[in-house]
């Protein structure tokens, strides 16, 4: 069977799957998630038949196909497999089109829809996922959006923290239950901790810190050491 959660409001998308997930997994499930960036062709074929080590279920969450054609492709020719399948598969995905609803509604267990709230304050949690991603570029833009907004620095600073502290968490822990997390952010922390050189994360983490003490401080300014900061990324 197959669930799917979309749409422009991507912390939504995200809890909705974690609550799905911590809700309907059995406890011997095993969790993996395929992300658009580190798909390789398939990988979606093999989980339809995949069998756990240690007898229980499988579970796959496929993260944002439609930014990967080849990754989206293969999730959409697959549907009624996964529909038929023992495993479960939960797709989150960006808004989509009419075409890709009436497709993903076909064989659909559950799906559901969050939309951004036009009238909601900037949702500063993207920041955080383009950090994990190293994309120095849409995190630059981001920022410009959060001031925009009126986001306060202090607000950009603290969720920037929150997700180098959950990377740090994930590169100290062996689980999510040592790490103090849930398993879906924690899972994708560990992923998100190739894209770093070792010990770059403490040195962000010591450098965003120093920017916050120093800018309430007066010592610099903050709005102008937190632009140069994500350059930095």
């Amino acid at each position: 069977m197959y669930v799917v959660f979309y749409g422009s409001d991507r912390g939504g998308v995200k809890d909705k799957a974690t609550q799905y997930i911590e809700k309907n997994m059995p406890a011997d499930g095993t969790l993996t998630t395929l992300e658009e960036g580190y798909f390789e062709e398939g990988q979606v074929t093999d989980s339809l038949g995949a069998t756990s080590l240690f007898g229980g279920s499988e579970w796959f969450v496929f993260d944002n196909p439609s930014s990967n054609t080849d990754f989206a492709d293969e999730v959409k020719s697959s549907l009624f497999e996964m529909a038929e399948s023992v495993n479960t598969f939960v797709i989150l995905e960006s808004a989509l089109l009419a075409p890709d609803k009436k497709i993903y509604n076909k064989y659909a267990s559950e799906t559901e829809e969050f939309k951004v709230d036009k009238s909601e304050r900037f949702n500063a949690f993207s920041m955080a996922e383009a950090l994990a991603s190293k994309d120095k570029r849409r995190l630059w833009v981001l920022l410009q959006e959060a001031k925009l907004e009126g986001l306060r620095e202090e607000e950009v600073v603290g969720m920037l923290w929150w997700q180098l502290k959950s990377l740090k968490l994930a590169a100290l822990t062996k689980t999510a239950d040592e790490a103090g997390m849930k398993d879906f952010p924690y899972n994708k922390a560990k992923r998100a901790l190739a894209k770093f050189q070792a010990g770059e994360v403490d040195k962000l983490s010591q450098s965003l810190l120093e920017l916050y003490h120093e800018g309430h401080a007066g010592v610099r300014d903050m709005d102008s050491s937190l632009e140069q900061w994500v350059l930095g990324v």
